[in-house]
């Protein structure tokens, strides 16, 4: 809707002052008119009376100059005199001797503005005085002056009537008039304005503008009908245009075959994924895939296939992948990937070693010929490979090209040597789920400390990978690998009945001593883990009091309500629960209240640094603290030192744990170390 803009002078008020003034001046001038036509015939009443008085006194006035009787000429002008509009009366001889004469002043009157240009001041009258006897003989005139002042007074009044009179009916009929064009004119203008300004100029068809009441057969409402049908071809038009620029930038922006954004459309989105990256401090992976030998797809059926292959290979390339991403089709075979915030290099070998899975399933056209499409991907990554995008999709691009050259339906990085570390990591990936069978897994212990009493009461298990021909593999590498490729679940399994069954050897023995094991968040997402659990205690014939669960505060924040349902379970069963690394993750005293909690452990990195950085050393002390608080055991990994254990002891710390004790041994030598702690 656009903003409602109403002349500052409505043609309502303008119409009303011209309608009363032309009403008005027309009254005036008729009035005048009138005034006019009345002073004429006042004039001829004046005169007609003044000729009417003179005959009246002609005879007594003829009588008087003949008989040349001044008594009597007196007396005839006295009489004359009897009316006040007489100014001066006279009777005289042919020689213009005097025989009667009077006169008296004008009369002072506040009408003489209007009665004096309109009858004179004065008006005169004279009649010739005969006698016929036998024939007429002249003896003189008789001359009267009136004063037009006196005569006029009715007049003034009545014309001032016929004015007044007139300007009051064309005021009424101008009132009359305006109020008529108002209601037929104006007033359904307005309502038009008011229709019009609601109209949406972007979409002007949408409201009909209302014809006003009574109008829907004069021109009026011809004009609404035709502005409606006009708006709507308008706002048809303009869908029109709208269209079909969209189809325009749909052609300039995206593949006309797939609907995939083409190059430039890919490229503008790369530029403003890499500046949230760069904001964000993330990694944006970039996969440029070809197909493999598609000439020879196209040589084998039509081209018509091959567009129909190219259209369900950008449909499964857009959907092979649960993350967010944009996919587009660089032309040919050729199509890119966008895939936000990846992590490192390792998440991006995971998700395209999935795509390149996915994509090579079988493409069934006709829903009976199978086809298979074979993918070969480079890959980039921002910001270890370039900043710039157009770089980005350059290098995979080669990346892609180069290792066509190499081999088929494979993937490469950019790097040369993270390329090799990727593969190597997907190797040891492989490996890793044939390690349990080979016998390449081994468990070592470390011991732990009660430092109320200064005796070895458990120990923690520790996984061990020696590779038949890397050798020894860190654990801090290995076991990310196992939770990424689901390899954990059944590690976890063999280490729980390993553990399980060094415990029954140890008691066999006569050595009563406890053991942690670490459950990972995938094990404890597992349905049934209490069951697996509980079936090694039965298996081995141990107690579940002799087994202490690790877990980590991420593994159980994923799923709280799950992880409670867990470790509730395993409570129930006589097992020790404890948080692993604590204080690295959410730390939150809610998770502390609802789980079923024995034991804390203070993570490594806060007991290394407990006297080189203050805030570790608050953190120590906080953690202590919180144990004390809620009656949970405190033991601390990674005492190296002896000052660590004495500020561990000092501050209340139960447990302890590290190189300053003892590394982790194999099974064969737990029971040796422990006889010579407890001795000293």
């Amino acid at each position: 809707m656009h903003e409602q803009n109403f002349p500052k002078k409505k043609i309502a008020v303008r119409l009303l002052s011209w309608v009363m003034i032309t009403a008005l001046l027309v009254g005036a001038i008729l009035g005048l008119t009138q005034v006019g036509l009345d002073a004429l015939r006042a004039q001829d009443e004046f005169d007609a009376d003044a000729n009417q008085l003179l005959q009246v006194v002609k005879q007594p006035a003829t009588q008087a100059v003949y008989s040349i009787d001044p008594e009597l000429a007196e007396q005839v002008i006295e009489g004359l005199f009897k009316r006040t509009s007489i100014r001066y009366a006279a009777i005289t001889h042919p020689d213009a001797t005097v025989l009667a004469e009077r006169n008296r002043p004008l009369t002072e009157s506040s009408s003489r503005w209007l009665s004096d240009p309109l009858f004179q001041r004065e008006r005169k009258y004279s009649i010739r005085l005969l006698k016929n006897d036998p024939d007429p003989v002249y003896y003189g005139d008789l001359v009267i002056t009136i004063d037009t002042a006196l005569g006029t007074g009715h007049f003034i009044e009545r014309s001032g009537i016929v004015l007044l009179s007139g300007l009051i009916r064309a005021a009424i009929l101008g009132a009359i008039i305006f109020f008529v064009c108002h209601f037929l004119l104006t007033r359904p203008i307005m309502m038009l304005i008011n229709s019009i300004a609601q109209v949406d100029p972007s979409n002007p068809g949408e409201k009909q503008l209302r014809i006003p009441r009574g109008h829907k057969s004069d021109e009026i409402g011809t004009w609404v009908t035709t502005t409606n049908t006009l708006f709507s071809e308008i706002s048809e038009n303009q869908q029109k245009r709208r269209a079909a620029e969209a189809r325009v930038l749909k052609l300039s922006q995206y593949d006309p075959l797939t609907g995939l954004p083409n190059r430039l459309m890919f490229t503008n989105h790369l530029e403003n994924a890499l500046e949230d990256a760069r904001r964000l401090k993330q990694k944006v992976a970039v996969f440029c895939c070809g197909i493999d030998d598609f000439k020879s797809i196209n040589e084998q059926h039509t081209y018509s296939t091959g567009d129909q292959l190219l259209q369900m290979y950008a449909e499964r390339l857009t959907s092979s992948l649960d993350t967010p991403l944009i996919a587009s089709r660089l032309g040919g075979d050729q199509f890119a990937m966008l895939i936000y915030n990846v992590g490192s290099a390792f998440k991006a070998a995971e998700l395209v070693d999935g795509l390149i899975k996915g994509l090579n399933k079988g493409f069934v056209l006709n829903e009976c010929e199978e086809v298979r499409l074979h993918t070969t991907i480079g890959i980039t990554i921002f910001p270890d490979d370039g900043e710039k995008p157009d770089k980005l999709l350059q290098k995979a691009e080669h990346t892609m090209t180069l290792a066509k050259t190499v081999s088929r339906n494979q993937y490469q990085f950019y790097v040369a040597s993270v390329d090799s570390e990727m593969r190597k990591r997907k190797q040891l990936g492989r490996d890793l789920a044939n390690a349990i069978e080979g016998n390449e897994l081994y468990l070592v212990y470390q011991p732990q400390i009660d430092y109320q009493n200064n005796l070895i009461t458990g120990v923690e298990a520790l996984l061990r990978w020696t590779h038949p021909e890397q050798g020894n593999i860190p654990p801090d590498l290995f076991i990310p690998i196992a939770e990424g490729e689901g390899s954990i679940i059944q590690i976890g399994e063999w280490v729980i009945h390993q553990v399980c069954a060094q415990i029954a050897s140890w008691r066999a023995q006569g050595n009563e001593l406890n053991v942690s094991i670490n459950l990972s968040a995938n094990q404890l997402k597992q349905p049934d883990i209490e069951v697996t659990i509980q079936q090694a205690l039965e298996k081995h014939n141990i107690p579940p009091s002799t087994i202490e669960i690790e877990v980590t505060e991420t593994g159980f924040m994923e799923n709280m309500e799950q992880a409670t349902e867990k470790l509730d379970m395993l409570k129930e069963l006589g097992i020790t629960i404890s948080v692993d690394d604590f204080g690295t993750g959410y730390s939150s005293l809610s998770y502390l209240k609802r789980l079923p909690i024995d034991k804390i452990k203070i993570d490594k990195q806060f007991v290394r640094d407990l006297f080189v950085d203050d805030d570790d050393t608050i953190i120590v002390n906080a953690i202590i603290q919180l144990g004390k608080t809620l009656r949970l055991k405190v033991i601390a990994e990674g005492v190296e030192t002896l000052e660590q254990e004495t500020y561990l002891r000092k501050n209340g710390c139960e447990m302890g744990q590290g190189y300053f004790y003892s590394k982790p041994v194999l099974p064969s030598e737990v029971i040796k170390y422990i006889k010579s702690f407890n001795r000293e």
